[in-house]
């Protein structure tokens, strides 16, 4: 079983929310998630990003890959 952990789409039509998530690789953006590791919301001044570090580590333990955009705002907050 493939992990990947990446954003998914929350809020409304021009008002994006996104929500970080644990996936299976083969699922849609939208699937169920395995579990909620965190938010980030583009739309404040300055974007939040709220990560559950602990579980991310958890994940990533168990072999869960990032996806790019997931590893650049890990880097943006300095986690």
């Amino acid at each position: 079983m493939a992990l990947t952990i990446r954003l998914t789409r929350m809020g409304s039509k021009k008002r994006p929310f996104y929500r970080l998530v644990v996936l299976e690789r083969a699922s849609r953006r939208d699937g169920r998630p395995l579990e909620f590791l965190g938010h980030y919301n583009p739309m404040t001044d300055p974007a939040e990003i709220v990560i559950d570090t602990v579980n991310y580590d958890k994940w990533i333990k168990q072999g869960a890959k990032p996806s790019d955009t997931v590893r650049s705002l890990l880097a943006k907050k300095g986690a």
